[in-house]
């Protein structure tokens, strides 16, 4: 298993505002902005050097997890096994370590075309494209009907304040997404946070990566904000068969999860839902 010894980072800055009411009168207030910072995510083997991969918006914190977590959905990591040791980068001749670039060692050579790909992601969005589509339908076969947790109406409701619950920078900041592992008991497995919504569900896949537990099967994936392709991509190469958002997916998400077999539900909040694909997993 990887040696993961993470540093813990600032998730938040202190900064003054300048308040202005309707009235025209003013006045300043500390505030508490989220970290945004951009990390470099590199790879290399036994018979490869250290090569980049992408640059990737993202607030500071659980590094080593979206690392791990974004190779393993681009492909370049299949099982927990294939993770060596996840590290920050050091300066040649010195003990001062770079934080905002991680090194994830790999047990076998990876393919270098993804390497070449130069990848630059914003906090707001993936990566998508035709090439993206044709990769998935190649890698991911569809998920058993039979597969995935089944939930009770009541508990698919009460996901979003199950994963609020375990989300303290948001609750200082209102500026985060949040992503989550919760079971068919309502027991969160981890929950994430991240000014970007794919970022946040690299850091949870990430955790599951590290710590063995793939395929998986037995969870649904809780995300804060809405569902583009992006997010059913990586749900569906971690064998995710069941997700949830509380906002709005798009056609080529609900079309996605409806062809690989996997539950797809949003607009979660308020005390009801929106079951776009495989209804089965829910019950009365």
């Amino acid at each position: 298993m990887a040696n993961i010894a993470a540093v813990v980072r600032r998730k938040v800055a202190n900064w003054t505002v300048t308040v202005v009411r309707k009235d025209g009168s003013r006045a300043t207030k500390p505030d508490v902005l989220v970290t945004e910072e951009p990390l470099e995510i590199r790879a290399e083997s036994p018979s490869q050097e250290v090569q980049p991969i992408a640059v990737t918006m993202r607030t500071p914190g659980h590094d080593f997890e979206l690392a791990v977590g974004f190779l393993f959905t681009e492909g370049m990591i299949k099982h927990s096994d294939d993770v060596r040791t996840v590290r920050y980068c050091q300066l040649p001749d010195s003990a001062e370590q770079q934080f905002n670039v991680v090194t994830v060692s790999l047990a076998a050579p990876f393919d270098e075309a993804l390497s070449r790909r130069g990848m630059v992601t914003s906090a707001s969005c993936g990566i998508c494209g035709t090439t993206s589509i044709e990769q998935l339908a190649q890698t991911v076969s569809g998920i058993d009907p039979n597969k995935g947790p089944v939930l009770t109406a009541k508990l698919l409701v009460a996901l979003p304040e199950i994963i609020r619950e375990m989300q303290p920078t948001f609750d200082r900041t209102g500026g985060l997404h949040a992503a989550g592992l919760v079971d068919a008991s309502g027991d969160a497995y981890c929950v994430r946070e991240d000014i970007g919504r794919h970022n946040a569900v690299d850091k949870v896949i990430g955790k599951a990566v590290l710590d063995g537990k793939l395929p998986i099967s037995n969870h649904v994936l809780v995300v804060s904000g809405r569902l583009s392709f992006e997010i059913i991509q990586k749900a569906a190469m971690a064998g995710i068969a069941f997700i949830a958002a509380v906002g709005a997916p798009s056609s080529l998400s609900v079309e996605t999860a409806e062809n690989l077999g996997i539950t797809l539900v949003g607009f979660v909040r308020d005390g009801t839902a929106n079951i776009y694909t495989h209804a089965h997993r829910i019950t009365n």
